[in-house]
């Protein structure tokens, strides 16, 4: 953890709105950072969670947001416009600005969510090894790179997908791992979207070291997670063109399909 203390998530993507105006006044919190630039799937959670404030329908199902300019830690503002709202569900767009240039923009859908089991499913979940048995993400890079998101998410990955650390990364293109928030607080709708963004980049495992910057990440929320950690399975399709997919799919401690996404990310390909 950093000298400056946890920044737990409610209070990283605290919003204070202006009067009646669906526009919101945030900090962005400078512990959600990969190196010097803020997650991406932090940067989502704050235009959800404006979106919730405006909406009637109570939880996020799907986002689709774009990384325009990489925001500053520091204020920022978020406005939400309300596109459609039904009897089941409410469309949103969302955008977040800082210093007067938009940033992130996305398009939002609020529903309501239930704890019960999927009535079908074709994904099989990943398998993994206990959470007390896989690998820790250090906070701590490595050649004064920092993850300042690994104070604040504690994740332990599957040794199988891990040997990128030591230089035999397995090269099939997948990374498993455990996840939980640092500040002991359940997972939610909103939150998941920083467990479905994980790190390293699959890249990593290929064997492509470096910054990988999202250009645009979709995800779908299935359902209410259960209390405790999550399973991710992070996999790509392909590589080329200095561009990747990941495809990121989120299991609870009740083996249900949470939460799935896709994004296409830069990478600099050898």
């Amino acid at each position: 953890m950093s000298a400056l203390g946890m920044a737990h998530f409610q209070t990283a993507t605290a919003l204070l709105r202006r009067g009646e105006d669906p526009v919101f006044d945030t900090e962005l919190d400078p512990q959600w950072t990969i190196g010097t630039k803020l997650h991406g799937g932090y940067l989502l959670a704050v235009l959800a969670k404006a979106a919730a404030e405006v909406s009637s329908h109570p939880h996020l199902t799907a986002i689709s947001g774009s990384f325009s300019v990489a925001p500053e830690p520091g204020p920022a503002v978020v406005e939400v416009e309300v596109l459609r709202e039904g009897r089941g569900l409410t469309q949103l767009r969302a955008r977040l600005s800082q210093h007067g240039a938009p940033c992130t923009e996305a398009l939002i859908t609020q529903g309501v969510l239930t704890g019960g089991d999927a009535w079908w499913s074709g994904v099989v979940p990943v398998e993994m090894p206990p959470e007390q048995d896989c690998l820790p993400v250090p906070a701590d890079g490595g050649g004064g790179f920092r993850i300042g998101l690994m104070d604040v998410v504690e994740q332990r990955i599957d040794p199988a997908s891990a040997g990128f650390a030591v230089g035999q990364p397995s090269r099939k293109g997948v990374i498993s791992s455990w996840l939980r928030l640092a500040d002991g607080t359940d997972w939610d709708p909103v939150s998941l979207l920083v467990a479905l963004d994980p790190v390293p980049p699959i890249s990593y495992d290929l064997g492509i070291a470096g910054w990988a910057p999202t250009v645009q990440f979709t995800a779908y929320l299935r359902g209410l997670p259960a209390p405790g950690p999550v399973r991710v399975r992070m996999r790509a399709g392909e590589i080329g063109g200095d561009r990747m997919d990941e495809v990121a799919e989120l299991w609870d401690e009740k083996n249900r399909l949470i939460g799935q996404a896709t994004q296409i990310a830069a990478v600099r390909v050898p």
